[in-house]
């Protein structure tokens, strides 16, 4: 008797949500994270040889063997109660997001180091940056192209690559401007001067809803 979805974790609902647009191999779901799953949900790597078979176990993912030449593979697909429990998910809120950023830790204790520590730590935030830009690009274009691997998926992955877009801009953009403040400070940086402006800035902010935000957006778009 399967468990069904019962205390399943959001990384068991992001490989269902893999597995809701194909059937997938583990190697196969490996190669697809770091350009899609990966980047919103980075624990799923972690958990990827496991939670296939934790699925099959609860009933919401069947796994079938199979011979390529000779070398045997596991392949994943959902079943029905897998698509029922994903749907019920997708209809819950959910979470908002939850920074995990180790460069950024070291920003926040850069007083407990050296200002050079401290510029690299904001160098290394940049070129990740870059990077992630890199990535971005390559994945437009390829879209562009016509070479996309889900081109059926295009519309809402148009959604969630601004988004990953916007972030990556963000993070650039602050990079810039938090390695120009840090040379501008004297290399004991508990005698650093704040910068009070960003605090005065934040505090003029008209508190709005997010709805409302999202409406202005609209118009000024």
């Amino acid at each position: 008797m399967a468990r069904g979805a019962d205390e399943l974790s959001t990384t068991s609902y992001a490989l269902l949500g893999m597995l809701a647009i194909r059937s997938w191999t583990t190697y196969e779901l490996a190669k697809h994270m770091d350009r899609s799953l990966g980047r919103l949900w980075p624990r799923a790597r972690s958990n990827l040889f496991n939670e296939p078979k934790r699925l099959v176990a609860r009933g919401l993912a069947t796994a079938t063997e199979e011979l390529v030449g000779r070398r045997p593979r596991t392949v994943y697909t959902i079943t029905p109660a897998g698509r029922r429990a994903l749907r019920r998910w997708l209809g819950t809120p959910g979470e908002g997001p939850v920074m995990e950023f180790e460069q950024g830790l070291k920003v926040f204790f850069a007083d407990q180091g050296s200002k050079q520590t401290a510029l690299a730590a904001v160098r290394s935030i940049r070129a990740w940056a870059e990077r992630r830009n890199a990535e971005n690009v390559a994945v437009a274009r390829s879209y562009l192209a016509g070479q996309g691997p889900f081109p059926e998926r295009a519309a809402v992955l148009t959604l969630m690559g601004r988004f990953m877009v916007d972030f990556v801009d963000m993070v650039a953009a602050w990079a810039d401007w938090a390695a120009t403040v840090i040379e501008g400070w004297p290399d004991d940086l508990r005698l650093a001067e704040p910068e009070w402006s960003v605090w005065e800035e934040t505090a003029r902010r008209e508190l709005r809803e997010p709805a409302d935000q999202g409406a202005a957006i609209s118009r000024s778009g």
